[in-house]
């Protein structure tokens, strides 16, 4: 279904299209003030993610489950957000960006309630499931959706601001959701994640409109009618053997796996292997928040406006995220020889801040490689495969800490080998990876295709 103000933007957007790239007229204020609810929409699915790793230990007290249990269900939520990824471009071709994103987040909420009205093991893990698999295409459609507002060169802080969401939802939501648990119980948490989709859906449908710079799907199909155009496109498989798409996707895996960790055992480490307090171990998971956030929106903003006066992509989206990787992975390493508890939180905070901050730079090179047309598949595909490092993450992570001397040897141990794991792969993008050169290979593929 395709409303008028769909059809009215396409239109309108068809009959400035020229040879020449356009220069569309585009107000700052709606494009930022869009850019702002799709933030909104990631705080919330962030805070989906989150959830888990607050209610974790009174949802395991009740229902007797162990950490290789908890960290079973966390992986699982990422297998099912993995296979959900492929579908994104599938759901672009066939329907809008606003109706795409509306079902998707409704489906969020429902996938709560489950739990809430009959709590089980295996319950808990069909509605993680489901949750994984509504929220595997929205991050593609809602990189791609705020893409459409904003060119290529100027894509590093909306990305920032969406991959920033998690840190907004970690130091925002987090926090809230532990009092919220605390006070009223775990139920109660799912509920008001329930709540925020549905409030989410009554903001976003009559809002929203497709900007200029992406056409893709229904939204393109719309705005070549008018004239008989259609925008070339190259197999996929060009695009997903380039040196950038794999080295740049193994490390977003890596990156994706402790970012997972954090989402599913952070708030854990810190009561039970740190011996801090549940209120104050839901809000010290806003600590490695902040550091990443800080980091992110410094690096992305400053990255925009160097690409803009002539910085490369490779330097700006490929050497200095992956350095900062590096440096993440070398702090997490030296974990487990920490037995001070604050000194710990520190090591993590600072460690995942660096991790974080670089993520919205490697997500903006991937998008610049691709044909606009492609950019919510190719996105789609590329954080699918991100998912398989949530996959892997949260489970091995419990089966250490079941295996250890201690939830504290076992926690930082967890962090240790990915964080080495993290390293291997920042080395291998540092060598391989290089957008502008992969874009030209695209741009002639794209020639000989037209």
């Amino acid at each position: 279904m395709t409303t008028h103000e769909d059809t009215r933007d396409a239109t309108t957007r068809a009959g400035h299209r020229s040879s020449a790239p356009p220069t569309p007229l585009v107000s700052g204020r709606r494009a930022w003030g869009l850019t702002s609810l799709l933030v909104l929409l990631t705080v919330i699915n962030w805070g989906d993610k989150a959830v888990l790793g607050i209610i974790a230990q009174p949802l395991a007290k009740e229902l007797g489950m162990t950490a290789s249990q908890i960290g079973l269900v966390g992986s699982l939520f990422f297998l099912t957000f993995t296979i959900g990824g492929f579908f994104s471009g599938a759901i672009a071709r066939v329907t809008t960006l606003r109706w795409a994103l509306a079902v998707l987040v409704l489906l969020w909420s429902a996938a709560m309630l489950p739990t809430v009205i009959t709590a089980s093991f295996a319950v808990l893990v069909a509605s993680r499931m489901l949750l994984g698999l509504a929220e595997g295409p929205s991050g593609p459609l809602s990189h791609t959706a705020a893409f459409s507002w904003h060119p290529p060169a100027k894509r590093g802080l909306p990305g920032a601001l969406l991959a920033g969401s998690a840190s907004l939802a970690k130091i925002a939501v987090a926090p809230a959701l532990a009092v919220v648990t605390v006070t009223w119980g775990w139920r109660a948490a799912l509920v008001c994640m329930a709540v925020l989709g549905v409030l989410w859906c009554l903001v976003w449908f009559p809002s929203w409109s497709v900007g200029p710079y992406i056409r893709s799907g229904k939204e393109f199909s719309m705005a070549g009618a008018a004239d008989g155009a259609d925008a070339p496109a190259v197999p996929w498989i060009r695009i997903f053997r380039t040196r950038t798409f794999i080295s740049a996707m193994m490390l977003v895996m890596s990156i994706y796996a402790l970012v997972a960790i954090v989402l599913t055992w952070l708030p854990s480490y810190f009561e039970v292997g740190l011996g801090y307090s549940r209120l104050q171990a839901g809000s010290m998971f806003a600590f490695p928040s902040i550091a990443g956030l800080i980091l992110m929106l410094l690096l992305s903003s400053s990255g925009d406006r160097l690409t803009s006066r002539g910085a490369t992509s490779r330097v700006i989206r490929i050497i200095v995220p992956s350095i900062g990787v590096l440096i993440s992975g070398v702090i997490l390493v030296l974990l487990p020889s920490v037995s001070t508890p604050a000194l710990a939180v520190a090591i993590v905070s600072i460690g995942y801040g660096f991790l974080a901050s670089g993520y919205p730079l490697v997500i903006a090179s991937i998008s610049e490689i691709c044909p606009p047309r492609q950019t919510a598949g190719t996105l789609g595909v590329f954080m699918a495969m991100m998912g398989i490092g949530g996959l892997i993450g949260p489970y091995v992570t419990g089966r250490i800490v079941d295996t250890a001397d201690s939830p504290a040897v076992g926690y930082a141990t967890a962090f240790q080998v990915f964080g080495v794991v993290a390293v291997v792969f920042a080395l291998g993008t540092l060598i391989f990876a290089n957008p502008e050169r992969d874009k030209e290979i695209i741009r002639k593929a794209l020639g000989r295709n037209g």
